[in-house]
């Protein structure tokens, strides 16, 4: 069965790129996923599946095996970004200011591969496969609205794909542990006293205050946390002013923090209120620190599933232990309530150009090997589902 799953695979090529620039044509943002929708929905009824609306704009396709067994969950995330594409070929993006920069038309068109060759093969499923088309992942936490949903209570396994563009072409990149880390957004608003830029003593600036607040992060990372724990502080917007002689009322810093670790994350948002909040007064000026996004834990890959992955998909490509990364995924909520592993799948070909990193306007993925992709998630269900792990 897995080398006719693989053969399926490849035979599946020419629709699965078809779907994929159809759906690059038409990008659509967080919780706009309309036409993406109805087309998977369409898809997917064609084929049998039970079909469920989900978290606003997703959907869910249930298909059950001939046998009772275990529920295994595949995911592909469907949002575009407010990106305007700068690839000069006949599938750029139609929607200005929108791109697929990330992907995720190619996750979507991977799965619906995936859900003809489980179709095809449902009598020798021993139990149901649950593929989730999932809204938002770009700051929307679409997962998260899912798993409150209770989609994710009787999975018993849930894996994810993405394309990955520091990975070679067709490389399958399998880490078990932390792959992905954490994500928290931050504002800190600095008041002082607004004056005449010439005669700074009669005012309490913010913006000396701001770059000194700055500094004084960095040094939680540099000399609080322990140097074997990966741990990232970026202040990624100062904004204060609007003329060259007038010192601000007002300085706001905006920023992210990123950890693979609960308690460092902890941690660092405690100190970071503390010298907000301390310093501020040292200098006269009042600062206030506060989270601004929901927080996205980190993408732990589970032990178990990282090692059988391993052995199921060793003949379909070359398989690679990646480095982690401190970018952030929602995938991480499904392994809040089930085993998960999230996989990725190389994309980057420089004979062909493509060597842009995810959210570039030039962003592009190598379609030869997104039948790659539809092969996984098959081999993946069947093979959880005939219990092999």
């Amino acid at each position: 069965m897995k080398e006719e799953i693989i053969k399926k695979a490849k035979e599946l090529e020419n629709y699965i790129i078809e779907k994929r620039r159809d759906f690059h044509m038409y990008p659509e943002l967080k919780y706009e996923e309309e036409r993406t929708s109805q087309i998977v929905t369409e898809e997917l009824k064609k084929l049998g599946y039970e079909v469920i609306r989900t978290a606003k704009t997703g959907v869910i396709g249930i298909l059950r095996g001939s046998k009772e067994g275990k529920t295994v969950a595949l995911r592909a995330d469907m949002d575009a970004l407010p990106v305007q594409e700068e690839n000069d070929v006949p599938y750029k993006s139609r929607i200005l200011g929108k791109m697929h920069a990330c992907g995720h038309d190619a996750h979507v068109a991977m799965l619906l591969g995936a859900a003809r060759i489980l179709a095809e093969i449902k009598d020798n499923l021993n139990g149901t496969v649950k593929l989730i088309f999932q809204p938002a992942e770009e700051g929307g936490l679409g997962a998260k609205k899912i798993v409150e949903e209770g989609h994710l209570d009787d999975v018993d396994a849930v894996f994810g794909i993405h394309v990955w563009a520091e990975l070679p072409s067709g490389a399958i990149g399998i880490k078990s542990g932390p792959l992905l880390a954490s994500a928290d957004a931050f504002r800190v608003i600095i008041k002082g006293k607004g004056g005449h830029g010439a005669v700074p003593h009669l005012s309490i600036d913010p913006i000396a205050a701001s770059v000194d607040l700055v500094n004084a992060y960095q040094k939680i990372i540099s000399r609080e946390i322990d140097p074997l724990q990966p741990a990232v502080i970026s202040v990624t917007s100062i904004k204060a002013g609007t003329t060259f002689n007038v010192i601000p009322e007002t300085a706001e810093l905006l920023g992210t923090i990123r950890t693979f670790s609960e308690e460092v994350r902890n941690y660092i948002i405690e100190r970071m209120e503390q010298i907000t909040e301390e310093y501020s007064k040292g200098m006269r000026t009042e600062g206030k620190f506060e989270l601004t996004m929901e927080y996205i834990p980190p993408t732990i890959n589970d032990e178990n599933l990282a090692k059988f992955a391993k052995d199921v998909l060793s003949d379909i490509g070359k398989v690679v232990e990646p480095r982690p990364t401190m970018g952030a995924e929602d995938f991480a909520f499904y392994t809040t309530k089930s085993p998960g592993l999230f996989i990725l799948l190389g994309i980057r070909n420089e004979e062909k150009g493509i060597i842009y990193p995810h959210h570039h306007p030039k962003f592009n993925v190598d379609e030869d090997v997104l039948w790659i992709g539809s092969a996984i998630y098959s081999l993946l269900a069947y093979k959880y589902l005939e219990g092999r792990i």
